[in-house]
């Protein structure tokens, strides 16, 4: 039996995706127009600067991104094309690859955060009190936890 959605939980859906989808846009916008990327390549360069020596294989930081492989493997290309990443052959498995954040790449990073940063505080935690910030990362946690066990 179907268990459908009642008057205020179909609106807290609606508002929810609207919200998420609003907020990724303007992001992502902002990227383009101040960066010259899309948020999803600024998530590669994050990952790889935050990783050991800036290198991940590329089956992880595709995990770590919600990327698939086929869909990673084409960033990178791009990413490599543009000088801020490049590629290795893993030496433990020859199969697999290992991703590295060159110089350039971490000084295109450096140079797009504040921005980015900028735009996540104005239209995220500009908009929520301190409750709200709060409620909004347990919540997010949750939904975390239950949808990646």
């Amino acid at each position: 039996m179907t268990r459908w959605l009642d008057h205020d939980e179909q609106q807290t859906w609606r508002a929810f995706l609207t919200a998420s989808r609003a907020l990724t846009e303007t992001l992502d916008r902002e990227l383009q127009h101040d960066a010259g990327m899309p948020h999803a390549y600024y998530e590669i360069l994050v990952r790889l600067s935050e990783a050991p020596q800036r290198r991940l294989r590329m089956s992880e930081l595709a995990e770590s991104t919600g990327s698939s492989r086929s869909r990673l493997s084409h960033a990178a290309a791009r990413l490599e094309a543009a000088g801020w990443i490049r590629r290795e052959e893993c030496p433990t498995d020859r199969r697999g690859q290992i991703a590295v954040l060159t110089d350039s790449g971490f000084a295109t990073l450096a140079a797009a955060a504040p921005g980015h940063v900028e735009g996540v505080r104005r239209h995220l935690f500009d908009a929520l009190s301190p409750a709200q910030v709060d409620q909004l990362r347990r919540i997010s946690e949750t939904l975390v936890a239950h949808l990646t066990r």
